[in-house]
């Protein structure tokens, strides 16, 4: 697949602006490890090759287990994830499907019991940011690193 067109060079203002959001996002006091593991759950279900490449080596690199990378699409179904985390996952879920899943309430609800509003807000941002890197990405067909080693 080739690359259509090279965003960052076509529009470096526009494309510096959601950087800089992503900054004050990373510093919003909203945990890191928390922030990228919704980043690659909503690049999962969108199929970013991209994104996935991305988050997948800040994870690894940040010391995150490859089995909690690797079980993320399956994580209602294993205990590796806090509650906070499965909250954040739902409403990921829930806002990345919003024309199937409407936001409902019972996502939204289960948000409370683990962030302030600040955070839900905070959090709902990381979330419609990857969405739009993801589309941004998928779009111009942005393509991952290239293998090294025995794969390449």
């Amino acid at each position: 697949m080739t690359p259509r067109l090279d965003y960052f060079a076509t529009a470096p203002a526009l494309l510096g602006k959601m950087l800089e959001l992503e900054d004050v996002l990373k510093t919003s006091g909203l945990d890191l490890g928390l922030i990228e593991l919704v980043k690659m759950r909503v690049s999962q279900i969108n199929g970013c090759a991209f994104c996935l490449d991305m988050h997948a080596t800040i994870m690894k690199k940040a010391g995150e287990d490859m089995r909690r990378i690797v079980l993320l699409p399956a994580w209602r179904e294993t205990t590796f994830y806090t509650g906070r985390e499965r909250a954040a996952l739902a409403w990921a879920e829930a806002l990345t499907l919003v024309a199937e899943t409407h936001a409902p309430d019972t996502d939204f609800d289960g948000l409370r019991a683990h962030f302030t509003d600040q955070e839900i807000v905070q959090l709902t941002l990381v979330i419609g940011m990857i969405n739009h890197w993801n589309r941004i990405a998928i779009g111009f067909r942005a393509q991952p690193r290239p293998l090294s080693g025995p794969h390449a």
